[in-house]
């Protein structure tokens, strides 16, 4: 395939509270949102989340994107009124779509979400879809919780997610 002829994601990195951002988008809307302390690994990481795309580098043109995105992250009480290019399998759409409901300063389980499930799925489907979740914040990982209550996993680290779950709270 012709490099021209690959799907165009643009990406920039800002830099909110909690560390580094990177915002990807496509034709459609917001790819990715994913924090990190290193813009080589989060360019890394987004390579391997868009194998097939060709990625380029767009500081001038998402800048008022990453700083929306950035008051997000630090505010998520707030609405992100952008359009989301939410990719996934359907499992993981009906998933995300449950936890996009929770409210900030509210947690569930994983085994609650896979209750409330209109699909047949697991708790440990629930933490797969949440693990890849390329949309941080916008998609609510974070808020998801074990079933007794305790902090686990999270793709942009523990102490981050812990974070974002204090912050909401006192919002």
């Amino acid at each position: 395939m012709n490099t021209l002829d690959k799907e165009l994601i643009r990406f920039a990195f800002g830099t909110f509270s909690l560390g580094t951002v990177l915002v990807a988008a496509s034709a459609k809307g917001i790819a990715a949102i994913m924090m990190g302390d290193s813009e080589e690994k989060l360019r890394s990481e987004l390579a391997s989340a868009f194998p097939h795309a060709r990625l380029v580098a767009d500081e001038s043109g998402l800048i008022g994107v990453v700083a929306q995105i950035a008051a997000f992250l630090d505010a998520p009480q707030k609405q992100l009124d952008l359009p989301l290019d939410i990719r996934g399998s359907k499992q993981e759409q009906a998933i995300w779509q449950a936890l996009r409901k929770i409210p900030p300063g509210e947690t569930i389980t994983y085994g609650e979400i896979a209750k409330a499930s209109t699909l047949p799925v697991t708790a440990q489907d629930v933490g797969a879809a949440c693990a890849a979740n390329r949309l941080a914040v916008a998609i609510p990982c974070h808020r998801v919780v074990k079933a007794n209550g305790s902090i686990s996993g999270y793709r942009w680290g523990v102490n981050r997610k812990r974070k974002l779950i204090n912050r909401e709270a006192v919002a």
